[in-house]
Parts: structure tokens; C-alpha cells; sequence
């Protein structure tokens, strides 16, 4: 399986914070927003990724990632001219894609839960053998902002409604997406809204109409964050503070990752961590001299 960070977008509602960069550039805590992205796809097995961004903010992506092999993974990287909706970004991946199952995520999106490395990586298996679709569902306050599964009482899905202003139900399908090899093929049927986007919703929505679409839910033990207004940016800051000085762990440290995948070993991490004071890289520095 191969993964897709969207990290395109104006960012308009971070504006002026985002008028000469990039918002998945932004620092949340103590990394760059998009290295949190990443880490989920780097949690699910994934490691050939794709990362779309504008043309201005493509070039900062480059220079903070490289080609991946810090972190025991390939990246590349593709050009959004102008955004039309999430599911477009299937459609500038085609080539990247190919003949690939695929799993986008939303480069200001935050993913954190005991467990959730065991649901990822079961996506990707249901993904592959099954040629399922799989989307995520999170409980929140306001889901007339998202786009929102309905449930029939059996507790299957019946329909996904995008920015319904009457909800039928609190789960919003949060940004996360797991497909099977016809994405791209679907992706090309959809019609642009009346908002002049491809939508995602309309995309999952052919799967459901086919009875091969799953949500997986995430419950009470897992926290969601969408970083895309000052109040969240700040709240997801917090909470990644906490999380971290509470237990030493670090949230989406990427290398750590690929250690504990077995992409990189302790001496692959030693070159690293060479001139590098920074509390990141201290905690690399004590890994690598753990026993």
C-alpha cells in the first residue's frame, strides 16, 4: 500500500500565519504540523509516500523531508496547481499510484490513541485482501461542520452527508482514508460540487452504494485534532505538550518509528543525532543509547 499527505490549500482561515507559509508547516509543540501525518501513515506499515502541496510551499516540504530515508521511508512529491476538493488529490497521484491499494490523510490532521497502530495496520490488510474501502469516525460536539455517517439501528452505515445542517448523528468522518485499486477510476467519475470541489463524501459515498465501505470508529481512548483555525492549532499545542512532559514519550517522532519498524537501525540514528542539541534529537540521542 502506498499513502498520500494533502498538504495543499491557502489556509485561509490560519491567515496571517499562513500568508508566506504553509500550515502544515506550522510548528505544533516541538515538530512541524505535517510530521504528525506522517507518522500515522509510518504506523500503518506505509512507506512509499506522496506528498501534494502548492507550488510556493512544495520546495520547504523538499528541504524538511528530503527523500525519506531518515526516516527509513521513500517520499516524493507532486504539485496541487489549485485546490478542488480532497478527492482530487487521487487524481494528481494517478501516476504515483498506479496499481496500488492507497491511504490519504490530511497533512493538518492528528492522530493519537493506545492502539491505534493495531487499527491502521488492520486497515491496511482489510484494504488489501478485502479491496474495502475504510474511513474513520470520531465523535464530536459540532458534526454539522464535517461530513457525518448516519447508522441504521443495527449499527451499519446507511449514508454519509457532507455538512449536513441537520445532523443525523455525531460521527464525522475525520481525515483518514484507506482504498482499494479502483480509487482512481472513481475519483474520475465524480462532478465537482456546488462549491467547485471534488468531495471526498461523494467519493466514499460510491462505495457505500456498492456495500464496500467500513468506518471505523474511534472511541474514548483516541484524540482527533484538526489544526485548521488558531484555537485548534493551539489546543493540538497543548495537548502534545502534555501528552509528551507527562510521560517521555514523543507524539510522531519519525525516526523512532522507523527503528521500532525496523527501517533503521541505532547506527542509522547515531549519524543523526551528530550536532543536533535540540530536545527532538536528545530523545533520539537516548534512544540510541538505551540498552
Amino acid at each position: 500500500m502506498k499513502g498520500i499527505i494533502l498538504a495543499g490549500g491557502a489556509g485561509t482561515r490560519l491567515h496571517p500565519l499562513t500568508l508566506a507559509i504553509s500550515k502544515q508547516l506550522l510548528p505544533v509543540y516541538d515538530k512541524p504540523m505535517i510530521y504528525y501525518p506522517l507518522s500515522v501513515l509510518m504506523l500503518a506499515g506505509i512507506r512509499e509516500i506522496l506528498v501534494i502541496s502548492t507550488v510556493r510551499d512544495l520546495p520547504l516540504f523538499e528541504q524538511l523531508l528530503g527523500d525519506g530515508s531518515l526516516y527509513g521511508i521513500s517520499l516524493s512529491y507532486a504539485v496541487q496547481e489549485k485546490p478542488q476538493g480532497i478527492a482530487q488529490a487521487f487524481l494528481i497521484a494517478e501516476d504515483f499510484i498506479k496499481d496500488s491499494e492507497v491511504c490519504l490523510i490530511l497533512g493538518d490532521n492528528i492522530f493519537y490513541g493506545n492502539g491505534l497502530q493495531k487499527k491502521l495496520q488492520q486497515s491496511v490488510i482489510d484494504t488489501i485482501e478485502n479491496q474495502q474501502a475504510t474511513v474513520y469516525g470520531y465523535t464530536v460536539k459540532d458534526p454539522e461542520r464535517y461530513g457525518v455517517v448516519s447508522f441504521n439501528a443495527e449499527g451499519k452505515v446507511i449514508d454519509i452527508q457532507e455538512k449536513p445542517k441537520k445532523p443525523s448523528s455525531n460521527f464525522a468522518v475525520v481525515g483518514i482514508y484507506f482504498y482499494p485499486k479502483d480509487v482512481v477510476a472513481k475519483a474520475k467519475t465524480l462532478t465537482a460540487s456546488l462549491r467547485g470541489e471534488l468531495e471526498i463524501t461523494d467519493l466514499n459515498n460510491l462505495y457505500l452504494q456498492q456495500d464496500n465501505l467500513m468506518v471505523q470508529t474511534l472511541g474514548r481512548g483516541f484524540a482527533w485534532l484538526d489544526t485548521g483555525t488558531h484555537e485548534s492549532l493551539v489546543e493540538a499545542t497543548e495537548f502534545v505538550k502534555a501528552v509528551e512532559n507527562r510521560t517521555g514519550l514523543k507524539i510522531a517522532c519519525l525516526q523512532e518509528i522507523g527503528l521500532q519498524n525496523n527501517w533503521l537501525s541505532k547506527q542509522d540514528l547515531a549519524k543523526q543525532i551528530q550536532n543536533n542539541t535540540s530536545e527532538y534529537y536528545k530523545y533520539i540521542k537516548d534512544i540510541v543509547e538505551a540498552k
